[in-house]
């Protein structure tokens, strides 16, 4: 148990136990020249195992390394591509005190990621490509389930639910038992609801409200990606430059809602966000 009665909550990576009975932070980097926030800064090795050092001072626990955009739109690279932008920041964060993550759908980069030593496979598309599951499930790292509604490149035309939390919830729940019954223990699952995957802006508050429905005693840990995400321009009409101050505000209302991963291109304000939150909450 941890202060005040929280119980733990435990997330097997590898060989390693990670604690999230209180909130971690997963810190984004992605060596692609078109992501939506930060495509094209760490376009060289050196500048993105910089960017990395500098997560892991501020107080990052994860570093989610990606090779292929997956924003709304973004046209998909080749194979060959994807490995060559990820194996050598992979390589040379080894031996990190850290969690290193590798955010793809393509089964051949997770089975090359494992090997290079990534611990968490981070994949929008829930291990339903080809030969996704059969990797993971052979492994012992740990899998982030995302949700998003249609294709990659044109899930933002027109997104439709009947009711948004019960319609991504149940897909979750049944990803999750699909992993469970190839041998991918729960201990080594993390869910993500996908915001802004297939999602308006409704869809997205919709599920920011009802996520507490999402965490439960026993089951996966809750992972929320907010940052710098369009539906802050929506909001606050601020271009993804100026979102630091919304996308704090949206992870202060996911681990409220029982998220213990927050994803974030803004490692030390998310910090300092937590620190206070837990200093609220269990006076530590």
């Amino acid at each position: 148990m941890t202060a005040h009665g929280a119980k733990t909550i435990a997330l097997r990576c590898g060989t390693r136990w990670v604690d999230c009975s209180q909130p971690r932070i997963m810190g984004v980097l992605n060596v692609t020249p078109d992501s939506f926030s930060d495509g094209a800064r760490y376009a060289s090795l050196a500048e993105a195992l910089s960017a990395a050092r500098r997560m892991i001072e501020e107080g990052a626990d994860f570093i989610d390394i990606g090779g292929e955009s997956t924003r709304p739109g973004a046209t998909p690279v080749p194979l060959e591509v994807e490995l060559q932008r990820v194996l050598p920041v992979l390589d040379a964060l080894a031996g990190s005190n850290v969690v290193l993550s590798v955010d793809t759908y393509k089964s051949e980069v997770m089975d090359a990621a494992i090997r290079a030593g990534a611990t968490l496979i981070n994949d929008v598309k829930a291990l339903r490509g080809a030969g996704a599951l059969d990797v993971v499930a052979r492994s012992d790292v740990a899998v982030c389930l995302m949700h998003a509604q249609g294709e990659l490149r044109t899930m933002q035309r027109a997104p439709a639910y009947r009711d948004v939390v019960t319609e991504v919830r149940d897909f979750l729940r049944e990803r999750e038992q699909a992993c469970v019954a190839s041998g991918i223990a729960l201990a080594r699952l993390v869910i993500d609801p996908g915001f802004g995957f297939g999602k308006t802006l409704e869809h997205n508050l919709a599920l920011l409200r009802g996520l507490e429905s999402f965490a439960r005693n026993g089951g996966p840990v809750v992972l929320a990606g907010l940052s710098r995400k369009s539906m802050l321009q929506a909001i606050t009409g601020r271009d993804v430059a100026h979102r630091e101050a919304g996308s704090l505000a949206l992870a202060l209302l996911a681990v409220q809602g029982g998220a213990r991963i927050i994803r974030t291109h803004d490692v030390a304000a998310t910090r300092d966000v937590l620190r206070v939150y837990a200093a609220m909450t269990t006076g530590t």
